[in-house]
């Protein structure tokens, strides 16, 4: 696709009277040389392998690193009490979000949305309104073209890689991702994608990447529940009718002059912020072959 602002899209739709997601279905079309056919099981594909990812989660299989694993089935567990403080609904995605995680962390197949640290964040959001028969398969799929317009955006005006903007280029974009499809699938305007696009990625602006020992396992697990949850409050700020007072394309620029002055150490490179603790050098020093 060649979408190089969310304000194009916007005015896409507008032109030619389409919704958001066949603007983009269109888009790929062209661009690919496809049919609508071709580009549609593609994504209901990616849509399959999501929610499959979702259903195989295994809470007594824990990472190589002995890091992560088992939380997503606790958490379940802990909403299945009855006692949560952010009610089932939103406990069932912070548990999804972890699954989805903890999967990664555990080499299991996942759908990277837009990245493998970042895999956990739609799912967790999407997954869920499915299950309870509230969206059907259909509007899933045209949610993740949705998804797929904001995230193309995002990484032609700025990045998806922590390695090149830290983990708001990750857990950030994804989160946006993931308001947007929520609102679309919510029923909300085009306009309200964009505005909920644009309030997710405002809150997780300066987001660092710092994994301890370089695993993508700590914090980014849990870091994919944050995503989710945010764009959970953005989607709904959003269908409400507030709105960013920053337009989403100077928010995405904003995320890119922000990660392109973030120290190295910062993104990525497993060196500083929470990688260069001393709780997380000791971590290194376990993990480390001895010679």
């Amino acid at each position: 696709m060649a979408f190089e602002s969310l304000e194009k899209i916007l005015t896409i739709c507008e032109e030619q009277m389409i919704s958001f997601p066949e603007a983009v279905m269109r888009e790929d079309m062209q661009d690919r040389g496809v049919t609508r056919e071709v580009t549609w099981r593609q994504m209901q594909g990616m849509w399959k392998a999501m929610w499959e990812a979702s259903r195989t989660y295994e809470a007594d299989r824990m990472s190589t690193s002995g890091l992560v694993g088992g939380a997503g089935g606790r958490m379940s567990h802990y909403v299945e009490q009855g006692h949560t403080l952010c009610g089932e609904h939103m406990g069932r995605v912070i548990a999804g979000a972890l699954q989805m995680g903890e999967s990664n962390a555990c080499m299991k197949r996942i759908v990277a949305a837009p990245t493998a640290g970042a895999c956990g964040v739609l799912p967790a959001v999407l997954v869920p309104l499915y299950e309870e028969q509230r969206v059907s398969e259909e509007q899933m799929v045209e949610a993740l073209f949705v998804t797929a317009g904001i995230g193309q955006v995002i990484a032609t005006r700025a990045s998806i890689a922590g390695a090149s903007g830290g983990c708001q280029a990750e857990i950030g974009s994804a989160s946006a991702m993931a308001a947007g499809a929520l609102v679309y699938v919510s029923g909300g305007s085009k306009e309200q994608i964009v505005m909920a696009a644009a309030m997710s990625l405002k809150n997780l602006l300066g987001l660092v990447c710092d994994p301890v020992a370089g695993l993508v396992e700590v914090p980014c697990v849990k870091r994919n529940v944050i995503g989710a949850v945010n764009a959970m409050a953005a989607a709904d700020m959003a269908l409400a009718g507030i709105t960013s007072a920053i337009p989403a394309d100077q928010v995405i620029d904003a995320m890119k002059e922000v990660g392109d002055s973030m120290h190295v150490s910062l993104r990525e490179t497993g060196i500083g912020g929470l990688a260069g603790t001393k709780a997380a050098q000791q971590i290194l020093r376990q993990l480390k072959p001895k010679k």
